[in-house]
């Protein structure tokens, strides 16, 4: 295997990519506030989990993000009280309440998500096709190993 210059070991490799994620996340975040002040990149991150499993509890979100009860609770109480999310009786549990979104929600999140997807489209206008895939390879390797 032949050895980076700018990584001469694995160490070094691992340092830039702490640099880099955390760089990500501070755009990611900034981004987030540019696309709906009103919500953190959390409680859109929230939303956007809600929808893609058509409603779920708010301990399935804690585990999923690994957040603290107390702070989903307060992400899906400036959701609601944005008219983003509702609560349902689970017919399952009936002391457990299933978190949906609204017709408003999924207005929102699918505007933040078609402004995001343009974003990446232009920030990886210059790289090939195959390195955008193989960086879709990569991260969902990263982040399956922690499920």
């Amino acid at each position: 295997m032949e050895i980076d210059p700018a990584f001469p070991g694995r160490a070094d490799a691992i340092q830039v990519i702490q640099r880099e994620l955390t760089a990500f996340a501070r755009r990611a975040r900034g981004r987030a506030a540019e696309l709906h002040p009103e919500l953190s990149l959390v409680a859109s991150s929230v939303l956007d989990l809600v929808i893609e499993r058509d409603g779920c509890l708010a301990a399935d979100l804690a585990g999923h993000f690994h957040l603290d009860k107390s702070t989903v609770s307060r992400q899906v109480a400036a959701l609601e009280k944005l008219g983003y999310l509702e609560r349902e009786v689970d017919p399952a549990n009936r002391r457990n309440h299933v978190l949906r979104a609204t017709p408003e929600g999924r207005k929102v999140a699918e505007a933040a998500s078609r402004s995001r997807a343009e974003a990446f489209t232009e920030r990886f206008q210059d790289w090939d096709d195959s390195d955008v895939a193989q960086l879709a390879r990569y991260l969902v390797r990263y982040n399956t190993a922690d499920e």
